[in-house]
Parts: structure tokens; sequence; C-alpha cells
């Protein structure tokens, strides 16, 4: 299954509820499928406030009655699935060049389709994006590569910046050795 033509086929139907489909996943299984469907809001989007909005619940609602209407009418995947509609989340997972480019500096965490420098999955700080090539450094080193290599991949949340971060236990401070 493609499920690039299904993202965009996806992205017309979205684009009328006001969303953006960033990309979809799908994972076959013997007994039930699931095809997921990540949705977001539009670049520059903004809320009565001005505020950027975030994907709500009835955002997934209504992308989901229509989503499932499509996927009725036309029929593209065969088998018994479970369509799944969600945000992205923290750890958005990234689809495209494009969205690489809107993480640039932060970390990310990716598998290869084919070995790099005898390495598949790489998870570092992301330096660049010039059209489809990627430059990501992960221990020291610098990984060069092109989007089509990419499996899957997915921004590492920084919990520390988010204020998630684990607080130290309350108790006895650390003991102080006196040195005489």
């Amino acid at each position: 299954m493609d499920t690039h033509a299904l993202a965009q086929r996806f992205s017309t139907v979205l684009a009328d509820l006001g969303l953006e489909c960033l990309g979809v996943e799908f994972t076959p299984s013997q007994g039930q499928s699931t095809l997921r469907v990540y949705l977001d809001i539009p670049a520059g989007a903004a809320d009565a406030d001005g505020e950027r909005r975030e994907v709500g619940i009835e955002d997934c609602e209504a992308a989901s009655r229509e989503l499932s209407a499509l996927l009725d009418v036309e029929d593209p995947i065969p088998g018994h699935y479970t369509l799944e509609v969600s945000s992205p989340g923290l750890d958005r997972p990234l689809f495209t060049a494009a969205q690489f480019a809107r993480v640039i500096g932060q970390e990310v965490k990716l598998l290869l389709r084919a070995p790099l420098e005898g390495r598949r999955r790489l998870r570092g700080k992301l330096l660049a994006v010039e059209g489809e090539h990627i430059s990501l450094e992960a221990e020291g080193k610098v990984f060069a590569f092109e989007h089509a290599q990419v499996e899957s991949a997915r921004v590492v949340p920084d919990w520390m910046a988010l204020g998630y971060a684990p607080k130290p236990k309350p108790g006895k401070a650390p003991s102080k050795k006196r040195v005489d």
C-alpha cells in the first residue's frame, strides 16, 4: 500500500476541515491492521486570540468521520483494519523533508532503510535540511543522507524544556564530607 498517495488523498479532505495531514502509517496484522492518520493545524493558522491552535478531540472526531466515509467509498485497503486519527503529540513523527526542516536544532531518532556507516538507527541533533538532503549529528559524528533513505523518524521531546523532567526526591541533602 502506498501510504504517501493515501496521505495526499486525505490532505484534500482534511483541508476542507482546516486541518493538515502530516502522514499516514499502516501496520498490517493477522487479526486487525491499523491505519493511523496524523493531523496538524496548518502553519499560520490561529485561534480567535491569535494564538497557534492545537489539534483537539473535535478535530480528530470530524476528521475520522470524513476519512471513514472516504475509505468506505474508495476502499483502498483490502481486509479489516482500524482507523486511528491522532494529533502528532510531543514525539511527533516526521514524514517529509519539509517536516524535518521545521525541527532543525531539535533531537530526532530515526530508522534508515539501509545501513549508513554500519548504522540503521540514529539519534541526534538535526543540523540541516537542504531540499531532500538531511544532516544529523549523532555521537560526535555528522551523518548526511537523503530523505528517501528514512524509513521512520520522530522528534525526541526535550522533557527538561517542557517542564516534565523528574524532580529530585525529597529527603536528605547529600552529605558533605569534612576535610581537615
